[in-house]
C-alpha cells in the first residue's frame, strides 16, 4: 500500500487565521494529526487525552483536540491529536469520513464518496 501527500487548511476558531500543511494520507491512522505548535498557535485545546496505538506498536497518551479545517474548498470540524515535535502531518481516516473522501492509492488523490445511513 502506498502512501501520499495532500494539502489540509487549518483554522482558527474565528476563521481568520489560517495555516496550510503538507499532511500525508494515513487511512491507518483514527484521527488526524498535526503538530502541536500548529495547534497551539491556531487557539486549539485538547479536549481530552486518548491512549494511542503507534506504527511501531508502542502505546502513548496523546492530547485530543477539534480543529476547523479545510480540504478542496470544504470546511469541516475534526477530531485530531496534538503530535509531537518532528513527527508528521496526517490525514486519518475520522477526516476522510468527515469529508466525504475516499483514497485512490493508484492515482494518489482524495475523491469524493457518497454518504450512507443503513
Amino acid at each position: 500500500m502506498g502512501t501520499f501527500s495532500h494539502p489540509i487548511t487549518l483554522l482558527d476558531a474565528s476563521g481568520r487565521h489560517r495555516e496550510r500543511v503538507e499532511a500525508l494520507v494515513d487511512t491507518g491512522a483514527t484521527f488526524s494529526s498535526f503538530p502541536t505548535s500548529l495547534l497551539e498557535r491556531l487557539g486549539v485545546r485538547p479536549i481530552g487525552t486518548v491512549r494511542v496505538r503507534l506504527a511501531s506498536g508502542q502505546e502513548e497518551e496523546w492530547h485530543l483536540g477539534e480543529v476547523r479545517a479545510e480540504l478542496d474548498g470544504t470546511q469541516r470540524p475534526i477530531l485530531c491529536f496534538f503530535g509531537p515535535p518532528g513527527a508528521p502531518a496526517l490525514i486519518g481516516a475520522h477526516a476522510l469520513e468527515a469529508f466525504l473522501l475516499t483514497v485512490d492509492l493508484v492515482e494518489q488523490r482524495l475523491v469524493p464518496k457518497e454518504a450512507y445511513l443503513a
